[in-house]
């Protein structure tokens, strides 16, 4: 199969079809389906519970390894306790590949010299041009030469995330496919399922940090706040997406 086959009536089959609702079956079909893909990982819960998953299909399918890796993005501005995890799941998961992208050296050094290093907090124009020089420039590159990619997105996250499939044609990449295998999942669903299998948990969730990302731009929650509500928190629910996930995905 290549992601030429993979059109939006494809897709739709997919996401209708019933043997394929569940997260396991999602990443079996993943490493069945020929295709090379990578998982991105902010090693959160979500994250890492994928990665589980993830090396359970390797296992099943060992033929798939060489098309099957983790990637992430070092932004540079990571949390301790993120690169903690990750080295947890790297001696966890031997058998699966890690690969770091990193931001452009000269362009975070033009944006530090020009802006300074806090600009994000002064406008959404300035936090979306940090999160494109760490994050989106980066994960382009990681996207590249991939048929599709595989994330941690759950529609209960946000109010941008409400209608979110599983399968997904990403046309802000070119059309490659996007798999949400967590979609349906609670955060209750998450943790429980961690805690059976005994998967590597990020600190920062123990710390009240329901979703991670870069240390300036992530704070605990209150009890009762949104679980997106510590992500830029100094803005208003509709805008908080990096660019990573835009809305050309369908």
């Amino acid at each position: 199969m290549t992601t030429t086959s993979l059109d939006w009536k494809k897709i739709a089959e997919l996401n209708q079809d019933a043997a394929l609702s569940k997260a396991p079956a999602i990443l079996e079909w993943a490493a069945e389906s020929g295709l090379k893909l990578g998982l991105a990982s902010s090693f959160s819960a979500e994250d890492t519970t994928l990665i589980h998953l993830l090396n359970s299909a390797i296992q099943k399918n060992p033929s798939a390894a060489s098309r099957l890796h983790v990637f992430y993005l070092e932004t540079g501005r990571l949390h301790e306790e993120t690169l903690q995890t990750m080295e947890e799941c790297r001696k966890r998961y031997p058998d699966v590949v890690f690969q770091g992208y990193f931001p452009d050296q000269s362009k975070v050094e033009t944006l530090i010299r020009e802006k300074g290093l806090f600009s994000f907090y002064e406008s959404i124009e300035n936090r979306k041009e940090c999160c494109f020089v760490r994050k989106v420039e980066p994960l382009n590159r990681a996207l590249k030469d991939l048929d599709g990619w595989i994330t941690g997105l759950r529609q209960s996250q946000s109010v941008t995330r409400a209608n979110l499939p599983a399968f997904q044609l990403d046309a802000d990449h070119g059309g490659i496919v996007k798999l949400n295998p967590l979609t349906a999942w609670e955060e209750s669903d998450v943790y429980k399922y961690i805690e059976e299998n005994n998967i590597p948990l990020n600190a920062l969730h123990r710390q009240g940090f329901p979703s991670i990302g870069c240390a300036p731009c992530t704070r605990a929650i209150q009890e009762g706040e949104d679980i997106r509500a510590g992500r830029w928190w100094w803005e208003n629910p509709e805008h908080k997406e990096c660019g990573l996930h835009a809305g050309g995905s369908k």
